[in-house]
């Protein structure tokens, strides 16, 4: 088993000029990553993009930019991995569908910017997926627009914590980071939207 390293002795690694550490850091989170990038991809483009390119398109762009972290370590580095990958996320879906996607650069700690314009769609189609066959095409349809309609009537915020801690599997931590809000708010408004997020399941034909 690799060991599994701190990010202080990455950080001192790097800085004696270690080119191997920002690799064994990167593959250290790529499980937690490659979730990210399965809960975030467009349905439109699963099975024509390969989830290892994006993050080894995502590994280059950290690489070239690592000595800016190390010159100015704002963020842990696992959330700046997460949004290396988002901003590279952003640029595939241009490059394929176009879409005017928010742009991850400007997801920065300490301060919320908004939230993910595609939130909503990630976690409906997460929640739905299930459900493939041309006989429950209807019922998808059906509950897609449901869940759509209930999580537009959660906050953003709301939004966006029930995606980064229950889809993605952040910390409590890690999601306050990213949202740029106090450890004790994101906690409180997880479990507030996570009881509503059961409360429209439950009445939804299929979901157990």
């Amino acid at each position: 088993m690799s060991e599994i390293l701190s990010e202080s002795e990455v950080l001192r690694r790097l800085g004696d000029g270690d080119e191997n550490a920002v690799a064994e850091l990167f593959s250290q989170h790529r499980e937690r990553l490659l979730r990210m990038v399965a809960f975030r991809l467009d349905s439109r483009l699963k099975g024509r993009v390969d989830s290892d390119d994006i993050l080894q398109e995502a590994y280059l762009d950290a690489v070239q930019r690592i000595g800016y972290f190390i010159g100015n370590p704002v963020t842990t580095i696992f959330v700046w991995f997460r949004m290396i990958v988002l901003q590279t996320m952003t640029n595939v879906h241009r490059r394929h569908l176009g879409t005017k996607m928010r742009d991850a650069s400007l997801e920065a700690p300490k301060r919320h910017q908004g939230v993910n314009e595609s939130t909503v769609a990630s976690i409906t189609g997460f929640l739905t997926g299930h459900l493939t066959s041309p006989s429950q095409a209807a019922i998808r349809e059906e509950q897609s627009q449901q869940l759509t309609d209930a999580l537009e009537g959660l906050a953003e915020l709301d939004r966006e914590i029930l995606a980064l801690r229950h889809f993605e599997e952040l910390t409590n931590a890690e999601s306050a980071e990213i949202l740029g809000i106090e450890a004790k708010t994101a906690s409180v408004r997880y479990f507030r939207a996570i009881r509503r997020l059961r409360g429209v399941l439950e009445r939804l034909p299929g979901f157990e």
